[in-house]
């Protein structure tokens, strides 16, 4: 869920280009250089291969929306075009084009956000209609941004500031600009949401701290390091969905586990007078006369939990999910593998190697002969009665880089899009939100439907 991350642009040694998890981790997208493969990761010892297509090469955004139905697709040879797909009816939902090469997708059950270098639109995902759009937003040239998952609370985070790590707080729901976060002297390099969306995790581009921060108020909870020896790049922020741990990978051998858990002020339990405890007063009363950068440097966590990677220097992107009952740590690399590792949530420790999977070769070959797993949706609520409720929509702010309805400023190009002929009526949770499509001519006058 994490975001394009990573895989380079040019391919892996299988032709591997991006991956990224769902938002509830139960799912594996990958991009290749002939398309785009789906996994399900709900199982340990099998990794299900759900999905292949061949239709769009080389792509390198691939996003699915929790287990539905719905694939956003970006081509390396479309750059600009952004392709919504019902994979399992082999359908074009509808496809947007943009006055610039799309970054990075974003999507929960309420909208749909395409970054630009630039530029931000925020699409309504029941119909795809176009409700806002920032422009002149700060130069964004790797696309960092995060949209919550929980959709009644719908926060966008992206850079406000290209050369210092100041994170804007947008809520997406309302239309509307909601804090700044100072969070680090260097420009952002990962942010990411909780599953609930009231906690935001970030990443500068020197790697060595990590902080986490209630949103909306914006307030910092936790800050650790991730090391002090040499500066990284993190590809990867994750919070596990019970927000208990955060973990974090980078172009090192090393992912780290963090757990997020409220210290005493005095950093002991007072009724147990043990010797670490008292070490812990002992280093709290010094830090109170030291210079601030090694005050906070004591005052910083350590990782709770490791994993030492067989390759380094190769982009991965991470999550913590809870398989079989059990937590696991996946890592997904640009080699075109799968690991899987068991977490101790109690201990924490060195992470134990459980499985690793091959993302090509043998996962096609098993499943040419298996036949298609039937699909029951359960009986749930459908996603209609879930997005019928009134949207707010705010008065008029004169906020730099935003237009109003929509619209296009300073000869920005409002975006180009098609629609399916057909009405597309998918009233399942488990597939997508019905898609409203309109029939008839060409709309602004470039668009057309097919």
């Amino acid at each position: 869920m994490e975001q394009k991350e990573g895989a380079g642009g040019s391919g892996g040694p299988n032709g591997m280009i991006c991956a990224s998890f769902n938002q509830d981790f139960t799912s594996l997208a990958i991009g290749t250089t002939n398309g785009y493969r789906l996994f399900s990761v709900t199982s340990v010892e099998k990794l299900e291969n759900i999905h292949d297509s061949t239709e769009s090469p080389d792509v390198y955004i691939v996003e699915r929306l929790f287990s539905s139905s719905l694939v956003v697709v970006v081509s390396l040879a479309m750059p600009r075009r952004m392709n919504v797909y019902h994979f399992k009816k082999g359908t074009e939902i509808c496809n947007y084009s943009y006055s610039n090469n799309i970054l990075a997708v974003r999507l929960n059950r309420q909208r749909l956000i395409v970054c630009l270098e630039e530029s931000i639109y925020i699409h309504n995902i029941k119909d795809m209609k176009l409700l806002k759009t920032l422009l002149n937003t700060p130069s964004n040239p790797t696309g960092i941004c995060a949209l919550s998952t929980n959709h009644s609370n719908s926060y966008l985070a992206y850079p406000g500031n290209s050369t210092i790590g100041e994170i804007l707080i947008f809520d997406a729901n309302n239309l509307r600009t909601v804090t700044m976060i100072p969070a680090h002297d260097s420009p952002l390099a990962a942010i990411t949401f909780s599953s609930s969306g009231t906690k935001l995790a970030s990443a500068s581009e020197r790697g060595t701290v990590i902080r986490v921060f209630t949103i909306p108020e914006g307030l910092k909870l936790f800050e650790f390091r991730r090391g002090m020896k040499r500066y990284v790049s993190i590809s990867s922020l994750a919070f596990s969905t019970d927000t208990q741990f955060l973990c974090a990978s980078s172009n090192t051998e090393t992912v780290h586990i963090f757990k997020l858990e409220q210290h005493s002020p005095s950093g002991c339990d007072e009724n147990s007078p043990t010797w670490s405890s008292y070490m812990g007063k002992m280093f709290t009363a010094a830090s109170n006369y030291l210079p601030s950068q090694v005050s906070d440097m004591m005052n910083q966590d350590r990782a709770f939990a490791t994993v030492r990677l067989s390759m380094t220097g190769k982009k991965n992107v991470c999550c913590l999910a809870t398989i079989q009952k059990i937590p696991r740590l996946l890592v997904a690399s640009s080699e075109g593998h799968l690991f899987v590792y068991n977490v101790d949530p109690q201990d924490g420790g060195e992470c134990v190697l459980v499985k690793k999977h091959r993302l090509f070769g043998v996962i096609q070959e098993e499943n040419e002969d298996a036949p298609e797993p039937e699909v029951n949706p359960p009986a749930s609520q459908s996603y209609a009665a879930t997005v019928a409720k009134p949207s707010m929509v705010p008065s008029s702010s004169a906020v730099k880089g935003y237009s109003e309805d929509g619209g296009a400023k300073k000869g920005e190009v409002i975006p180009e899009h098609e629609f399916a002929a057909s009405p597309v009526c998918l009233d399942d949770e488990n597939e997508f939100p019905p898609i409203i499509s309109c029939r008839g001519g060409s709309r602004n006058g470039k668009g057309r439907r097919h």
